[in-house]
């Protein structure tokens, strides 16, 4: 029995662990973790866990509390030390561990800090998360004498992500955001065929050219400038912790998630006739459509990137993303998300679909969508307003798909509306044909928030 611990319970995520360093996030907690962690753990039989950490300047503090956590209930840890947060998935399987902790803050400001986790090779998540803070909180904590042992896995890593590219030369610029992918993109790119730039390569947690989120425009600007102006014929982006790509055509033009993934999608079902791809809920429906026509069997399923990997494990399909950027390989890989592979296998399929990503962008069908709109609802109310959507709409016998909240079809196109997993908002999103489509669909999702007492955001 140890020193019960309570955690602040904002930090208690429904994919990971995340705060503000030292104001809702600190030593104790990273701990007290690992304690509930460890105890969790040794309860299936395991012994052994991967640790890793990214660039913020509070990461290695925060990883040295969760070891010292861990190795008090007896577990065996495995440091690999810094970088992206891929590398920690990879080194579970590489060195046949029981779990594996990546301290990281992910794409968040820099005073955030978090944690991700493994345990086996599924991901730690909702319920789970609940749990450990439960066990926290009893004090309830297994015992032991753990041991540290410092594991060198850059190598292999960079080694392993190059073992499938088997595309052409290109001019390719990569913008890592000084995020914790910086030196595995300086090292990869120093072993691929043709010419290549790499910006924001120094990792710095404090993120001083731009925030690392690839699904943001506005962060994608400065690599859309080296495009342009050293004539390359791509440009790849990745979050801070380099499990999300991003990218940019020779023209400037943002490449979306789920543009990424249809071009993804056709070059593996041109190996694998007829399979299963995954996207979440917010994908366009050029995507599903696109599948289809490719010769797949395209599945909408629900946001989160713990949930995809886990309906990835159920259903045996070898590849699945989500519009923010998330990319799951099982296909040669191990089903989980890493950035830099997807760039790896992004680089396969452009050439082997004739090398032009901007061609392969301009190609797909037309539509006028919304960016991601949110907009805040208190938790308590955000399930109840969809559920009053959804029966509503149900009942005057409208289309509507609930895999995760309400995406509603018409003759123009699509809305979605569906509850955050991690923030106190609703998201909404909305895809139509032409602009006198998406204004009645606009105006359709309008009517439904103002019937649930929820006013529309003002860029709706």
């Amino acid at each position: 029995m140890g020193t019960p611990h309570h955690f602040d319970p904002t930090i208690l995520r429904e994919y990971d662990i995340r705060g503000i360093v030292d104001k809702t996030l600190g030593d104790a907690d990273a701990c007290a973790l690992g304690k509930a962690y460890g105890t969790q753990l040794r309860q299936k039989g395991g012994r052994q866990v991967v640790v890793g950490y990214d660039g913020r300047e509070s990461s290695p503090r925060l990883a040295k509390a969760l070891i010292d956590g861990l190795i008090s209930t007896g577990i065996s840890v495995r440091a690999i030390g810094l970088g992206p947060t891929p590398m920690v998935y990879y080194a579970v399987h590489e060195l046949q561990a029981d779990g594996g902790l990546m301290i990281t803050g992910s794409h968040n400001p820099p005073d955030y800090n978090g944690i991700k986790m493994m345990m086996g090779k599924a991901p730690v998540f909702g319920e789970q998360i609940k749990a450990l803070g439960a066990l926290a909180a009893s004090g309830d904590f297994a015992q032991g004498a753990g041991t540290l042992e410092t594991v060198p896995v850059f190598v292999r890593y960079v080694d392993r992500l190059l073992r499938d590219f088997t595309g052409a030369p290109m001019a390719v610029a990569w913008d890592p955001g000084n995020g914790a992918a910086g030196d595995a993109v300086t090292a990869l790119v120093k072993r691929l065929p043709g010419r290549h730039i790499v910006i924001n390569a120094d990792i710095d947690g404090r993120f001083p050219n731009h925030h690392p989120d690839p699904t943001v425009e506005e962060n994608l600007e400065q690599l859309k400038q080296v495009v342009i102006r050293e004539g390359m014929d791509l440009g790849l982006a990745f979050d801070g912790d380099g499990d999300r790509i991003g990218a940019v055509d020779r023209t400037g033009h943002v490449v979306w998630g789920d543009q990424i993934l249809l071009i993804l999608a056709r070059h593996l079902l041109k190996e694998h006739k007829g399979a299963t791809i995954i996207a979440d809920v917010k994908a366009s429906q050029v995507f599903f459509d696109g599948v289809v026509q490719a010769g797949g069997k395209a599945e909408m399923w629900k946001t989160g990137h713990s949930l995809i990997k886990s309906r990835m494990a159920e259903t045996g399909a070898p590849l699945a993303g989500e519009m923010s950027g998330h990319i799951f390989y099982k296909d040669r890989f191990y089903g989980h998300d890493d950035g830099l592979y997807a760039a790896i296998r992004f680089l396969n399929a452009i050439s082997a679909q004739g090398g032009d990503l901007a061609r392969l962008r301009q190609e797909m069908p037309h539509v006028l969508n919304t960016p991601e709109l949110r907009f805040p609802c208190a938790e308590d109310r955000k399930i109840p307003v969809i559920e009053g959507v959804r029966d509503r709409l149900s009942q005057s016998g409208a289309q509507v798909i609930d895999v995760d909240g309400v995406r509603v079809l018409t003759e123009d196109g699509w809305w979605l509306l569906r509850a955050s997993n991690t923030q106190d908002v609703l998201v909404a999103r909305v895809e139509a044909r032409d602009e006198a489509g998406l204004t009645r669909l606009k105006d359709l999702l309008r009517g439904q928030l103002k019937q649930a007492g929820i006013e529309p955001p003002a860029d709706l």
